[in-house]
């Protein structure tokens, strides 16, 4: 009768919580909605087209800038950090997937006695097999288990996320450099002219047809222009270390190739089209879902908690018992406990650990809506941007154009005597700010290129990504 009596409790204490595991928890939701723009308030790009942005770096006819990002891809530590982070979410995902099925373990053991009695020496050897099962009826391991996986497709976005960071952070300094070197051609060339303005105004001087001073500012222009020439070449140098830096690239091998193709900016092939549901596609924001969807998977699995757990235990074994030339062989196995855990008191602890997942939902939630305004401003700053250099390119060249005359005239009227050497070095530092002026402005068209690209994903398609089980 007493083991019928503790049969039926068992079977009644399980038919009860299974019973309440019907009723499923409800946590926060999973997706939550950010405002996105129904449109860009800034210009887009024109006389472009739409490309594929994963490989964006391949249009622009730069083999040595795509070379390097492959480069630096490789050997980035941050990229490194990000694949170890992918390796750890996947094993954590794996875990908690696991705890949602049974347990095996298999178990042997052999013990040798001997008494100072009448019985004989004794070998006892054994073997089985234990299981043993916690049955998720108020889905706590399932919450761990989803909420691990979201992390895991998480660190996968983020991953691509740091390659496109290091994509972008390259080209800005082969921008820079080719750019440098660029400045550097200019500077050259003005410190030739200075050095020829000053030495015919040396012989002027020394013919009596000009005042010393004059020879004495032509001189000190000439050493301007020269040191100007050296402080480009050495930001030039910088730069060339910065690349060698972050590619491992080596530097004379750097240097073989810079030299062996012309100092021009790569031309990015324009991105026309932008959907505003481009931010859809970012990774750090998809990752900024996931990691919204976790938090609300950890609050169910904290509410979880709260409630009765049931497990199941069970085990299979074989044993033998040799003494006195006798062996006998036996066979065991076993169902239970059916144990049922039910908290009653726990000063507060549970209650607290909803709390605070619930708070760390809302962080998420928080995150993620920031993430998304950040990204609408990026990208709309790269558009102003874009816009900004466009217009001001050709007032620039217009002005670059107009000056050079104007320099070309005043010097001819200086050698021929109708005008002076103040004259000539006003109308030539006009005409060096308006050919930096140039520069730079393709150097900062080229930076906004690459702000959108970034802005815009780098290329990276969530939903493909994971449906092919890519990093």
């Amino acid at each position: 009768m007493t083991i019928i009596r503790c049969t039926v409790q068992r079977a009644l204490a399980a038919g009860i919580v299974l019973a309440l595991g019907g009723c499923a928890l409800q946590g926060p939701p999973a997706a939550v909605a950010a405002k996105d723009p129904a449109q860009w308030q800034a210009p887009l790009p024109h006389n472009g087209k739409l490309t594929d942005l994963a490989s964006w770096w391949q249009g622009q006819g730069d083999s040595l800038l795509v070379e390097l990002i492959s480069d630096a891809q490789q050997v980035s530590p941050t990229i490194a950090a990000a694949g170890t982070r992918i390796v750890q979410a996947r094993a954590d995902s794996i875990a908690s997937g696991a705890a949602l099925a049974p347990k095996l373990d298999a178990t042997g053991s052999v013990v040798r006695t001997s008494q100072q009695s009448a019985q004989p020496s004794g070998t006892t050897s054994q073997a089985a097999l234990q299981a043993s099962w916690e049955i998720d009826v108020f889905g706590a391991n399932r919450a761990t288990r989803d909420a691990a996986q979201e992390r895991y497709d998480s660190a996968r976005a983020l991953w691509h996320e740091a390659r496109v960071s290091v994509a972008a952070e390259v080209a800005n300094q082969y921008y820079a450099l080719r750019t440098c070197q660029q400045l550097q051609a200019v500077a050259e060339q003005d410190a030739v002219s200075r050095r020829d303005s000053a030495r015919l105004t040396e012989l002027s001087a020394g013919a009596g047809f000009q005042p010393p001073a004059n020879a004495a500012l032509a001189r000190a222009s000439a050493a301007e222009g020269a040191s100007r020439a050296i402080e480009q070449r050495a930001a030039c140098d910088v730069n060339i270390k910065a690349l060698v830096a972050l590619s491992a690239m080596p530097e004379a091998s750097l240097r073989q190739k810079l030299a062996a193709s012309p100092a021009i900016l790569p031309s990015p092939v324009a991105i026309a089209q932008l959907p505003a549901q481009t931010l859809a596609q970012r990774p750090d924001i998809y990752s900024a879902e996931r990691e919204v969807a976790a938090a609300s998977f950890e609050v169910r699995g904290a509410q979880a908690q709260r409630y009765p757990r049931l497990s199941l235990a069970g085990s299979i074994g074989k044993g033998n018992v040799r003494a006195g030339g006798t062996s006998i062989t036996a066979s065991t196995w076993s169902i239970g406990p059916l144990a049922v855990s039910l908290p009653i008191f726990d000063g507060g602890t549970r209650r607290a650990q909803v709390d605070a997942a619930t708070a760390r939902y809302d962080e998420a939630v928080v995150k993620y809506r920031a993430g998304v305004r950040q990204a609408v401003r990026e990208v709309e700053e790269a558009l102003v941007n874009l816009a900004s250099t466009d217009e001001r390119s050709e007032h620039a060249k217009t002005a670059l154009e107009g000056y050079r005359v104007s320099f070309v005239a005043t010097e001819d009227r200086y050698k021929n005597g109708l005008a002076s050497l103040i004259e000539l070095e006003d109308a030539r530092r006009t005409r060096l700010a308006a050919e930096n002026t140039v520069v730079n402005l393709e150097r900062e068209r080229s930076a906004a290129w690459v702000a959108l690209y970034r802005a815009a994903g780098g290329g990276w398609n969530g939903s493909s990504a994971i449906a092919n089980n890519a990093p």
